[in-house]
C-alpha cells in the first residue's frame, strides 16, 4: 500500500497527494479506507528576470512597441497584443475609428475625444473574431486608463504586461481591485 501512495505522490502534475494517516494532527476518518487529500500547487507565473514567461513577456511587449508604429497619433503611439495559449489573437493602437480620417489631435494637438486607446482597439476587434478573450494576456506600451480597464475586466483578460504608466494610476488600480495580475517592465 505504501508503494501505491508512493507512486501516486509522485505521479501527478500540478497536484500533490497526501495521505492522511500521515498527518497526526488530522482526526482519524470515519470511513473505512485510505484518504488522500488533494492540494493545488500554485501555477503562478514566474517574474524572475531569467525565466521563460519573463522572456515570453520581454518579446511580446517589444512587439506591441512595434505595433504602436502604426498609429496616427503624434502625441503618443500606444500599442497592445493579446495573447492567448502563446498565440497572438488581437492587436491594437490607438486611433480614430475605422472610417475617419487619420488624424488623432485637433488644431490645438489636444486629442481627439473618439480616439480609441490601443486596447480598446485589440479587445473590440478580438469582440469581431471567433476567438475569445478570456483567460488571456495584453500586452501594452502604456498602463490602461481606467474606461480600458472596465473593458479588460469584463473581457476576461487575467493578465496585464505593460512598460510606460499612464498619467493617472485609476485603471492600474481597478485592475489589481479585480484580481488581475499586473506585471511592469519598463522600456530599456
Amino acid at each position: 500500500m505504501a508503494e501505491l501512495v508512493d507512486a501516486l505522490v509522485s505521479n501527478t502534475s500540478g497536484v500533490t497527494l497526501v495521505p492522511v494517516r500521515s498527518r497526526p494532527w488530522v482526526q482519524k476518518p470515519s470511513i473505512r479506507g485510505f484518504f488522500l487529500i488533494l492540494t493545488r500547487m500554485s501555477t503562478k507565473t514566474s517574474n524572475k528576470p531569467d525565466s521563460k514567461q519573463h522572456q515570453l513577456d520581454l518579446r511580446y511587449l517589444q512587439m506591441a512597441r512595434i505595433w504602436s508604429e502604426n498609429s496616427y497619433c503624434k502625441r503618443r503611439k500606444v500599442g497592445a497584443l493579446l495573447v492567448k495559449d502563446r498565440m497572438i489573437i488581437s492587436d491594437g493602437y490607438n486611433g480614430t475609428p475605422s472610417g475617419f480620417e487619420n488624424n488623432c489631435e485637433d488644431e490645438n494637438n489636444k486629442t481627439k475625444p473618439y480616439v480609441l486607446h490601443a486596447e480598446a482597439n485589440a479587445i473590440t476587434k478580438v469582440a469581431k473574431s471567433s476567438n475569445s478573450s478570456d483567460g488571456a494576456t495584453l500586452y501594452v506600451t502604456s498602463s490602461p486608463c481606467l474606461e480600458c480597464a472596465k473593458l479588460i475586466i469584463q473581457a476576461g483578460i487575467k493578465r496585464v504586461v505593460f512598460s510606460d504608466a499612464y498619467r493617472t494610476p485609476e485603471g492600474i488600480e481597478l485592475l489589481e481591485k479585480a484580481g488581475i495580475e499586473i506585471k511592469q517592465i519598463e522600456n530599456n
